[in-house]
């Protein structure tokens, strides 16, 4: 979010929990990016503001994540104490969510991490609901990269490189007619809590459909070798395909990640690096 809108969201934030009748007194930031995260004390209610523009998907996350914890998935449950559904402030598009205490230590073994996606994944296969096929979020990608306007600091020569990383294994990827089912289309480290509650899954906005390698393709790479039943060489061009995508994103004029330029430019060498090795699409 843009510095200057985030004094905004954070006073947004903290009047519409007030006005729902919870106690607001402090506000502190957990995470700035395209979505602000404010922990709101002491109610210790987490609000997740984005511009508008996202009302529905943060009401497809509400619905994805209200159903994923009645089935009992390992996912962050929507704030019980009040209705529901996205709240709307000042133009801010707001949802709320419990805030949950760190565990004690917060790493992280790749068997657990495994253990607790394998069971989201389980979750997701009992769920009826559309959702965007992991090639449509390949496309964002690829049209992101086709427009030099949205994208104007990538050169020629890496502009290409990405372009023909992501056709390349698009393709290949899709060639392997693997099952498919309801992914969370970014389980990496960052959004999968250690709580005193367990590992909890958040950031469910980017489900998408498609074979579980793209989804462990965002994790560390340890995590896959817990993982059952697993097809290596599938999970291989997954983790290319989705370095390609991330650092496309790294590059959009308007992201806000932090930092996300340095990453870009460090992603961009290992994309390099895999193709200088040979990038072998039937691996």
């Amino acid at each position: 979010m843009r510095a200057s809108q985030v004094p905004r969201a954070v006073a947004a934030a903290m009047s519409t929990v007030s006005s729902l009748g919870l106690a607001v007194a402090d506000a502190v930031v957990l995470h700035d990016s395209n979505k602000l995260s404010v922990r709101l004390q002491p109610c210790d209610v987490v609000a997740r503001v984005v511009a508008p523009g996202g009302h529905h998907v943060a009401t497809f996350e509400i619905d994805i994540a209200q159903r994923l914890a009645e089935s009992g998935s390992p996912v962050a449950r929507v704030e019980p104490r009040v209705e529901p559904r996205v709240y709307e402030r000042d133009g801010f598009v707001i949802t709320l969510w419990p805030y949950y205490e760190p565990a004690v230590p917060r790493q992280v073994s790749p068997a657990d991490y495994a253990d607790a996606l394998w069971r989201l994944h389980a979750g997701m296969r009992t769920l009826d609901v559309p959702a965007p096929l992991f090639t449509d979020r390949v496309e964002q990608a690829q049209q992101l990269l086709a427009s030099r306007d949205r994208s104007p600091g990538l050169t020629d020569a890496d502009r290409d490189l990405l372009a023909n990383t992501l056709r390349r294994l698009r393709q290949a990827i899709v060639r392997h007619d693997a099952a498919e089912q309801l992914l969370h289309g970014e389980p990496h480290p960052g959004n999968l809590l250690a709580t005193n509650n367990g590992l909890l899954f958040i950031d469910l906005e980017t489900c998408c459909r498609g074979p579980v390698e793209f989804d462990l393709a965002h994790a560390p790479e340890e995590v896959g070798e817990h993982y059952p039943g697993v097809d290596q060489g599938l999970l291989h061009q997954c983790r290319i395909l989705a370095l390609a995508m991330i650092t496309a994103w790294r590059w959009d004029r308007v992201d806000q990640l932090p930092n996300g330029r340095q990453l870009g430019t460090e992603w961009l060498s290992q994309i390099r690096t895999a193709v200088g090795e040979g990038l072998d699409t039937d691996r």
